[in-house]
């Protein structure tokens, strides 16, 4: 493999912070690399000393000559002068860009909802962010880095991101706090923290068993935090993610580390403490109208939520998905209908605004304020301290003022100040924004104990399947529908939309040459990119429901499995009966071993 850039013993500091110490790293070409690590901890300042930016204080970077990098930094270099259609086209008319399949794919999903004419310097935050990343795409660079490239974007166009990057032949290194994004993209994974960087093989699944497993072997000093990651572990090899891509690990390694480790939640048993809090009635909405200017998001739409439900609510931008959580909590009027409280809901919304903070307070103070002891799901009580710990407030971090923050702890703050407050009814806009992996278990956990009904806005799709037990869409078609198959149901009822070139993005001007390259022979090279794309989306669809399938048959197995050990272990005198049993169970055995192999041949297809 050709090596693109190299690491020589490079070290970095910012004031007397060393972020990278003596560290030696290489890319090879093609190589897909995500990077995870605790906001502050060096994620950005590693990229860009490879990409050049910065230079390190020590130690050598060495880069392949004439290598053509692309970085996508958390702002962006738009030219405010330019349209969108000089800064992501290079100017192109629309008969030249349309023609390109690769090209109409990028601006169709990327850039939809942006008319190509308009200038950059009225675009907002997130239209700039699809601008740059767009723009980035249609380059020809042998190695692209991507700094939270999913930022702004919804579920489906991360998920057409992540196979779009997989497809492409580039090298790529991608720092992100979307775990599902990291296991769909990544071949390796470098953790970056205490100045140095641990290389992992695999995506974000193989990493949290490569970590739980080093640190089984390693003293248990840190028996917290070996906790969360081996909890963490058991919801991956469990849940949904652990069937959206290939394992890196084998089965068995895996069931032995997390066999003595509970599901992450009880589900029954927070339903029953959540009716205790919140009695039968929580959140009615019943024939509701709800407008957004000249666009109708429900019409004559019937919600009940219930106690202790643990809702996830998926739509594309502008759906209105923000509109009806501020329209659950009271902060806007349906235009017909009815939004119905029960008597004994205390609700709390976390909003995507940061700005209510008083800047001059300081953090420990604004806690305490709140609550200073709070009680653990066990009983145990933590101070207003213990629990800035947890969330990642330590040393001089805990007086600082609350203008002084960064943004993604300030973020942290107020959910930590949010959770504090103890409602029963919990409303979530885009929790993780802004958030480190690290303090995504933290809430994950906190959230695993508390008894009440959650209802999540979020493109962060491992979050939302991770802390929700159902799926609710907003299709377009006025209504708040439920998706049994959850994210999955939702990217195969939208995601096709996407690779259909839309009518109103391609003018009639592309149209004809458009028409003219369909409607000629095909060639060996011709017509692949459209094709193969269907045909792979079609064969990963089928292989997801083989082991959608086996995930069913094996969970049936393990039950089986687990009732012949019991009646084994209760027949000790009976040999007669211990034959039939043990024979049993040999099957049962060797059927669960041709199950899992085959539930890996499945994966290939989606990896």
């Amino acid at each position: 493999m050709v090596n693109l850039l190299n690491l020589e013993r490079v070290s970095k500091s910012y004031g007397v912070r060393p972020l990278l110490s003596e560290v030696s790293l290489g890319i090879g070409a093609g190589d897909r690399i995500g990077i995870v690590g605790r906001n502050g901890d060096g994620k950005t300042t590693l990229l860009e000393v490879m990409t050049g930016l910065e230079e390190p204080d020590s130690g050598r970077v060495s880069r392949q000559r004439g290598l053509l990098i692309g970085y996508l930094h958390q702002g962006d270099e738009l030219d405010d002068t330019h349209t969108v259609r000089e800064s992501v086209l290079g100017g192109r008319s629309d008969h030249e860009w349309a023609a390109d399949p690769r090209t109409r794919e990028v601006v169709e999903v990327l850039l939809a909802g942006v008319a190509l004419d308009r200038a950059v310097v009225g675009l907002s935050g997130g239209e700039r962010r699809r601008c740059a990343l767009a723009a980035l795409l249609l380059g020809d660079h042998d190695l692209v880095v991507l700094d939270e490239p999913t930022n702004h974007l919804d579920v489906e166009a991360v998920a057409w991101l992540a196979d779009h990057l997989v497809q492409r032949t580039f090298a790529l290194v991608v720092v992100t706090h979307d775990r599902w994004f990291l296991d769909a993209v990544s071949q390796w994974t470098w953790e970056v923290h205490d100045g140095a960087v641990d290389v992992y093989e695999g995506g974000y699944a193989a990493f949290v068993l490569a970590k739980a497993e080093r640190q089984r072997q390693a003293a248990a000093s840190e028996s917290r935090r070996q906790n969360l990651v081996r909890k963490e572990l058991a919801w991956l090899r469990r849940g949904a993610p652990a069937r959206t891509s290939k394992p890196k690990f084998r089965i068995d390694a895996a069931n032995q580390l997390i066999e003595d480790v509970p599901p992450p939640r009880d589900r029954f048993e927070l339903q029953r403490f959540a009716t205790q809090r919140l009695g039968k009635d929580v959140i009615d909405v019943e024939d509701v109208d709800l407008a957004r200017g000249e666009r109708t998001l429900l019409s004559r739409a019937t919600w009940r939520i219930g106690p202790g439900d643990r809702i996830g609510i998926v739509g594309v931008n502008g759906a209105g998905k923000t509109s009806v959580l501020n329209l659950l909590a009271g902060e806007l009027a349906p235009s017909a209908g009815r939004v119905r409280h029960g008597r004994t809901i205390a609700l709390q919304h976390l909003t995507q605004q940061l700005d209510h903070l008083d800047p001059e307070a300081r953090v420990l103070p604004s806690v305490e304020s709140i609550r200073r002891l709070t009680k653990t799901v066990d009983g145990s009580e933590l101070t207003a301290t213990s629990m800035l710990e947890r969330f990642g407030f330590t040393g001089d971090r805990l007086t600082a003022r609350i203008g002084d923050l960064s943004g993604g702890e300030r973020r942290r703050l107020q959910l930590l100040r949010l959770l504090l407050m103890e409602p029963n009814v919990l409303l979530l806009d885009e929790p993780t924004n802004d958030l480190d992996i690290e303090t995504l278990t933290v809430l994950e956990d906190f959230l695993d104990g508390w008894p009440g009904t959650l209802i999540v806005v979020s493109h962060d799709r491992y979050f939302l399947e991770r802390v929700t037990d159902s799926v609710w869409a907003l299709l377009g078609d006025g209504q708040i529908s439920m998706l049994p198959r959850g994210i999955e149901e939702y990217l195969e009822r939208r995601l096709p939309a996407h690779l259909e070139p839309r009518v109103d993005a391609v003018p009639a001007a592309a149209a004809a040459p458009a028409a003219a390259a369909a409607a000629a022979p095909a060639t060996a090279d011709a017509v692949p990119a459209t094709s193969r794309a269907k045909a792979g989306s079609a064969e990963e669809r089928a292989a997801r429901k083989v082991m959608a399938r086996i995930d069913r048959q094996l969970e049936r197995l393990a039950e089986r499995e687990a009732e012949l050990n019991a009646a084994i272990a209760a027949a000790a005198q009976d040999y007669e009966r211990l034959a039939t049993l043990a024979a049993e169970l040999d099957a049962v055995t060797a059927e669960r071993e041709e199950l899992e192999l085959e539930w890996l041949e499945a994966a290939e297809a989606v990896e």
